[in-house]
Formats: C-alpha cells, structure tokens, sequence
C-alpha cells in the first residue's frame, strides 16, 4: 500500500504544478489581473525570446557525443512519421467536412512539448531532464511544422510550395535558438559566462510565463461547438498516441528516463501553434481551439495514469 501511495505521490509531483499554474493563470484572467493583451505579449515573449533561450542554453552546455541519445530522437521522427500517416487514414474515413480532417489530424500529432512536455520532465526527472529532451523536442519540432502544413495544405486545398515551408521553418525561433547552440555543444565549447548568465535568467522564466499565458486563454465557451470533432481529435491526442508511442518505445527497448521522456512528450496536450496555423491559413479556428483547450486540461489526468502505470511496473 505504501508503494501504490509513493506511485501516486510521483505522477502528481509531475503534472500537479502544471494543474496549479494553469489554473492560477485562469482565475487571474477571471479576475481582470492578467489581460488579453497580456497573455498575447507574454505568449510571444515565450515563443521568441524565453523558449528559444532556454533551448539555447540546455543545449549548449551540454555535449551532443555524451548526452544525446540519437536512438531516442530517430525512434521519435520514425514513430511520428507513422503516427502521422495512421492518422490521416483515420481521419480520412471519420471526418466530414474534408475542410475539418487537417485540423483535426494536427491536433491529434502535435505536441506542446516544447513547454509543457519540458515542464513534464523537468518536474519528474529534474535539471537532467533537460539536456536528454532539448534537443529531441527540437528536432521533432522541425518535422511538427512540416506536417502541420502539409496536412493543412491539403484539406484546405492550399498551395505551399517547398520554399515556403523551408522559410516558416528557418524563420522559427526555436529553430533558431537550436542550430545556434549546437557548435557549442557539438565541439564542446561554452559560450561566455556573461552570455550564458543572461539567458538562464530568461530562460527561467520560461515555463512560469508559458503555463500562466496557457491558462489565461483557456476559453470553455467554444467547447459546445464542433463537439464530436473535438472528442475525437482528444481522446487520440491523450490515450492512442501516449499508449502506441510509449508501447513502440518499450518494444523498441528504451527504460528509465528514455521512455519516460517518451511518455511525457507524447502525453503533453495539443500544441497552440496548431490553432495559430490553422486560423493563418484559412482552417476551423474554432475545432483548433477546442481540442487545445480539452487536451490541455485532459492531459493532466491521461499523463498521471501513464506515469502511474510505468511506475507501478518499474519501467520510468
């Protein structure tokens, strides 16, 4: 029984700041202390500056041939490839109208991992965390956008050519902050103790602001419309895609923090970028938006039971 309460005590230390800081973020904006122009300011402070600095800094004090897992990173790119394409198979046989299926399929494959997958692991495995998961979720967060057109692109009937997609990605700020740091980190240098001083001090404010902003634009009132979508793009985003992820991982033969890391990236919510794509370029903003918000909330309960499971197993 002590052990069963210990499991429990671990997959809450993972997800319950995240639940806290979400809803302290909701209450504020209820209250009129946090303002839509806060929470757009804050959200592009994040994307800019405070994310792409925190990726920077974990990756370039880091070196690659020492703390990179490249097996973990090329089981993540093959198993999202497959995920993918399952499930534009999938939505292509239960969703109507065909406008909707590259909206929906994007919310089902992408991940916030690069805030709250991150705030994940940080909290279930500390600072080490970190440098094991910088540079996978960046990576992955190249093949996030490409997809992300690419489906959209075709449900909406849009045209967008190679170029476009090679300047949306080299134009992303994460990106960015990542190929900066991996001369550091490739040839084991470290930037100067002036720079890296400043940008750990805006990297820490990182996922503080990130989950604050998150929770202030949590919007409860689009939830009645496009429910049936919704539903299906949420319980695939919280429990197929964890469950097929993380079995493949173990399958592949990853333990410990490997696929623990799997587990909590897979599990985090839907990302808001892909409600930002899918309003640029013409999609159902409002079933965007929705499975944003119910994957956001969802998540802390699926992402306990999975880290429940993986404890009560020995297996994370």
């Amino acid at each position: 029984m002590l052990e069963f309460w210990n499991i429990i005590l671990f997959s809450l230390s993972v997800t319950g700041p995240i639940f806290i800081l979400l809803a302290l973020g909701l209450w504020l904006r209820q209250r009129s202390a946090i303002s839509d122009g806060f929470i757009e300011v804050g959200s592009r402070l994040v994307f800019t500056w405070a994310l792409p600095a925190l990726l920077f800094v974990n990756i370039a004090k880091t070196h690659i041939d020492t703390t990179t897992n490249f097996h973990l990173i090329a089981y993540g790119l093959v198993a999202m490839l497959l995920l993918f394409v399952l499930t534009e198979i999938m939505v292509h046989f239960t969703v109507q109208p065909p406008a909707d299926r590259g909206v929906v399929v994007q919310g089902i494959f992408r991940s916030n991992m690069a805030i709250i997958g991150l705030a994940y692991c940080v909290n279930a495995y500390g600072e080490t965390a970190l440098a094991a998961a910088s540079l996978y979720v960046g990576i992955l967060s190249i093949l996030f956008n490409i997809l992300g057109v690419i489906t959209l692109s075709r449900s909406l009937h849009k045209q967008q050519g190679i170029g476009g997609i090679l300047r949306n990605i080299a134009t992303n700020p994460l990106i960015i902050g990542i190929v900066l740091a991996l001369p550091f980190a490739a040839w084991d240098v470290r930037p100067p103790a002036l720079l890296m001083k400043a940008g750990e001090t805006l990297a820490d404010m990182t996922l503080p602001l990130a989950l604050l902003c998150t929770g202030a634009s949590l919007d409860f009132h689009t939830l009645k419309q496009e429910m049936n979508k919704t539903l299906l793009a949420t319980f695939s985003k919280l429990v197929l895609i964890p469950l097929l992820f993380t079995a493949g991982g173990w399958w592949w033969g990853f333990r410990g923090m490997d696929l623990g890391i799997l587990l909590l990236m897979s599990s985090a919510p839907t990302a808001a970028a892909s409600y930002v794509m899918a309003r640029a370029m013409g999609g159902n903003a409002t079933l965007a938006a929705n499975t944003v918000v119910l994957t956001t909330l969802g998540s802390l309960f699926t992402t306990s039971l999975g880290v429940m499971i993986l404890q009560t197993y020995r297996l994370m």
